[in-house]
């Protein structure tokens, strides 16, 4: 059974008044309690101190026959001062005076009254032969003043808690009627008024009206955020966010984040107060391209926010960087086969001659070679994309005659970034790429150094060749899409698509080249750089 709104809030304020009332008529009831037990405490303290200092008190008690002298006083000073009690003990607490005169003579009862025979004054609550009373202690010293011969103690009876609760039960009953009337009548008013904001829809309604909404925001194909009057995002679908992933690790609330560019383009414009619509606009986002809609929502002849769409118009881009990784791994792939089938007819030919030592020796060495470098990537390469790319580049170099050698400082511990191993491949396949074919010219020694450092704070890539070198010109069109310093068709892609995935991680790349001598291509971003 669903029960209304009004009568939640009615039994809501029904308990709270209650719960209200009561802990405070509790509370209350304790502080009085305290107050007048601290009260009480100090006037028999200060009762019993003066008790202790009577000469025939001092005198008589401890002393066979002194409580015919004792009594009389005790008995005129507790009515005098209108306590209910005052008790006269010596050292063995034997009673000198009571109220109640057969128990003169007798042992004193409540066992609190140890520390006052150890010449202490103080005071205590306990239950005595008359009833639960506050006790006040104080020794009493002979005249002489250097022994205690005995204690005063003066008792007032307290009042219990049924006692305190009976005298303010009728002020607790009409806190608790007025509370319960004012509570009442605040929750009926409280009630409508939120059933007419809410247009008479109880809150289950409501809620289902947000869930299936969202469900049918959340199930279409396009990409949607609502925006408020300022820009602040208030609603983002399922897709618009994998459309703005590279952006999960941080806290989006605002446009101006997501398309910083079309916000200023804009000035403040079409998003925040214009009632005209903008249809299909082509935008770039992470290097996609994008069809965005934005819708400006008025309600009752106000602008109160926008509605943005957005259709992912191609993918193309992502799919180029990832067909250029595989294209390089493939090529390397083949090298490697050619490069074995070499060696196999080798070896073959090396057996037909019964010359069976040096096909052993070719076998040794070749095989000692590999798995020193395929041992030295599987302990040191988590990613096993950048391990087969620079076993097949290396072996690539050694159909080109070239000399391929892997940096020992080399180590991928976990990915950088949101960098993926499309991304790694990409990179390292085409900077390598690039220093292979900087021997235009026949060379003795060619040589490609690779240094690769990564992990999730880190990234250094270094690639050096003693190539032919570039020239100033040329080493500031490397990066541009479509140059390249070779005339064959579909060249000039590789190193752009470096560059856009460097400058997404918000990373450097340096080159140092000189013609004849050799180029260094230096990539590097940090954990640092991506919070700046």
């Amino acid at each position: 059974m669903k029960i209304s709104l009004r009568m939640k809030m009615l039994f809501m304020s029904l308990v709270i008044v209650i719960t209200s009332v009561l802990t405070m008529g509790w509370n209350m009831v304790h502080h009085i309690t305290d107050a007048f037990e601290t009260e009480i405490g100090e006037r028999a303290i200060a009762i019993a101190r003066t008790v202790a200092q009577m000469t025939d008190i001092r005198q008589y008690v401890g002393v066979q026959g002194g409580e015919q002298i004792i009594q009389p006083i005790a008995e005129r000073t507790r009515e005098a001062t209108n306590v209910d009690y005052i008790v006269i003990i010596d050292m063995d607490r034997v009673r000198y005076s009571h109220p109640n005169e057969e128990l003169i003579g007798e042992t004193f009862v409540g066992g609190d009254e140890k520390e006052a025979l150890a010449n202490l004054e103080y005071v205590s609550i306990a239950q005595g032969t008359l009833g639960n009373a506050t006790r006040a202690f104080v020794p009493i010293i002979n005249e002489e003043g250097t022994k205690q011969v005995g204690v005063a103690v003066v008792g007032i009876l307290t009042p219990t808690l049924q006692a305190i609760l009976a005298t303010y039960s009728q002020d607790l009953i009409n806190a608790l009627i007025w509370g319960l009337a004012i509570g009442l009548f605040g929750s009926l008013l409280l009630a409508r008024s939120i059933k007419r904001q809410t247009f008479g829809l109880e809150p289950y309604e409501i809620a289902k009206l947000v869930e299936e909404r969202s469900a049918v925001m959340q199930a279409m194909d396009i990409g949607i955020i609502a925006l408020d009057e300022h820009g602040q995002i208030t609603f983002m679908n399922r897709l618009a966010k994998s459309y703005i992933k590279n952006r999960e690790e941080e806290t989006i609330t605002h446009v101006q984040e997501v398309f910083p560019k079309l916000w200023k383009g804009f000035n403040h414009g079409l998003l925040t107060d214009s009632k005209e619509q903008m249809i299909n606009r082509n935008v770039v986002l992470f290097e996609k391209n994008y069809l965005l809609s934005l819708y400006p929502i008025h309600v009752k002849g106000n602008y109160t926010g926008t509605l943005v769409t957005m259709i992912d118009r191609t993918d193309a881009t992502r799919l180029a960087e990832e067909l250029t990784g595989v294209k390089s791994l493939v090529e390397a792939l083949r090298a490697q086969n050619h490069e074995y089938m070499n060696k196999l007819h080798s070896i073959a030919g090396l057996i037909q001659l019964e010359r069976t030592d040096d096909a052993l020796d070719v076998i040794i060495e070749e095989t000692a070679d590999e798995e020193g470098v395929i041992t030295f990537l599987k302990e040191h390469f988590v990613d096993y994309s950048i391990s087969g790319l620079l076993l097949g580049k290396r072996s690539r170099a050694k159909e080109l005659g070239i000399t391929f050698l892997i940096d020992q400082n080399s180590f991928v511990h976990e990915s950088y970034g949101s960098l993926s191993s499309g991304d790694m491949v990409t990179i390292i396949g085409n900077v390598i790429e690039n220093a292979f074919e900087s021997f235009h010219h026949a060379k003795a020694d060619k040589i490609v150094e690779c240094l690769i450092q990564m992990d999730k704070n880190h990234l250094l890539i270094s690639v050096r060749d003693n190539g032919t070198g570039m020239s100033k010109e040329i080493q500031n069109k490397i990066f541009t899409y479509g140059y390249s310093t070779k005339e064959k068709e579909g060249r000039g892609i590789g190193l752009a698509l470096v560059k856009q995935i460097v400058s997404a991680q918000k990373g450097e790349i340096t080159v140092q080249s000189e013609p004849n001598k050799g180029t260094e291509i230096l990539i590097e971003a940090k954990e640092r750089e991506m919070n700046d």
